[in-house]
């Protein structure tokens, strides 16, 4: 049994080994990246699976380069991401004031904030990292039935949202849901954490129409009008794993990035690695036990006309691991409401505050971010400005 396991684990470092041998046995021998990406792929095993081969070395695909010096932490930066209280906002209306104008305060100069006293309750938080891991650490035979390019999949697993196009992968391996509007059958969810995916997710659900109701009322408007847009009525959820690098420095975890959606509710465990780009500085986010951090999403900057800004972030990677992280995206992504037009909210505009960006649709902005440049190479919106 024992050689058996071997003998898997060898199959994607031997995959990954023959591709990099080749690429040094000639100085003259041009790098050809897409049959080492497609290599790696093959193996179904993600970056997971290279770590359990024992490799040293990252592949050639996942270097990223030298990281610009001025983007780099400051160690002793005294900038905090914004922390919000969401105790009894239901039953204070003073409190709920103050709640909503420290909201727009935040979508307005970071795009990003971390939610306490959320309603989600820790167990349900801990469960679900656990799960998530509990997923990514099974037997890799087990894992790999799920592995698939097949963006129409509702549950998939795989490396790299498409590691073809994008000039250095990641240094992480994904499970991702697609909940609603059409939810797959529970069957599909691997039985690891079927569960714990089904109870965190509706729960988040329930905090994200709270977020976007508090995000109306910020906007100025009814606290119903952004949960009753059928753009916003859909949720997905990315599960990521950060295994352990064995060469931090040569690559990123997730790369330079703004998230192409409404809002992004975020769980994340205590390892840490999450960065803010604020005033042109990486700012950490320390994880807050029992907290959730949420982001302002490149659609809702869109429809706000730059009211509320969606900020680049990344994650670095790290020697130590793995850490586990769940994104969940709140944005609908059926055929039908992805040719919807989007644009500005009328009610927003004056001649003080003309249109910045034209009316364009979520199918039109999807693939300005999936089909033609990849995640690392994208400036958020630049096409659909005015």
């Amino acid at each position: 049994m024992k050689q058996l396991l071997k003998r898997k684990l060898d199959q994607p470092r031997k995959a990954i080994e023959a591709v990099i041998l080749d690429s040094e046995a000639s100085k003259n021998f041009t790098y050809d990246r897409t049959t080492e990406v497609k290599a790696f792929d093959d193996t179904k095993l993600g970056v997971k699976g290279l770590l359990d081969s024992g490799v040293t070395k990252i592949p050639r695909m996942f270097h990223h380069g030298q990281l610009d010096m001025h983007e780099i932490s400051k160690e002793d930066s005294k900038l905090i991401v914004p922390i919000i209280d969401l105790q009894d906002i239901e039953t204070n209306s003073s409190l709920r004031v103050e709640v909503v104008d420290k909201i727009r305060n935040a979508c307005q100069k970071w795009g990003f904030f971390q939610v306490i006293n959320h309603g989600v309750g820790v167990e349900v938080l801990n469960e679900m990292i656990c799960g998530i891991r509990r997923f990514h650490e099974q037997d890799a035979e087990l894992r790999k039935v799920f592995y698939s390019r097949d963006n129409n999949k509702k549950v998939r697993y795989f490396s790299n949202v498409n590691p073809y196009i994008s000039k250095g992968a990641n240094w992480r391996d994904t499970i991702s849901f697609f909940l609603t509007p059409d939810p797959p059958n529970p069957e599909e969810i691997p039985i690891v954490c079927r569960d714990i995916v089904i109870e965190y997710s509706k729960k988040v659900r329930t905090l994200g129409d709270t977020i976007f109701e508090l995000f109306s009322e910020a906007l100025g408007l009814n606290p119903s009008y952004l949960k009753e847009l059928e753009s916003t009525d859909g949720q997905f959820l990315l599960c990521h794993y950060y295994p352990t690098c064995p060469e931090p420095e040569l690559t990123l975890g997730t790369s330079k990035h703004t998230d192409g959606d409404f809002m992004t509710i975020l769980l994340e465990d205590h390892m840490g690695g999450l960065q803010v780009l604020h005033e042109n500085q990486w700012v950490d986010v320390h994880p807050m036990h029992g907290s959730l951090i949420v982001n302002v999403g490149d659609f809702l900057q869109l429809i706000t006309n730059g009211m509320f800004v969606s900020v680049y972030h990344r994650v670095l990677a790290r020697n130590t691991g793995p850490r586990i992280s769940i994104a969940s995206f709140f944005i609908n992504t059926s055929a039908h409401d992805t040719s919807k037009v989007v644009g500005p909210l009328k009610e927003l505009l004056s001649e003080e505050n003309p249109p910045i960006y034209r009316d364009t649709t979520v199918k039109e902005v999807m693939a300005h971010y999936f089909d033609e440049k990849g995640l690392d190479e994208n400036i958020p919106l630049q096409p659909f400005r005015l």
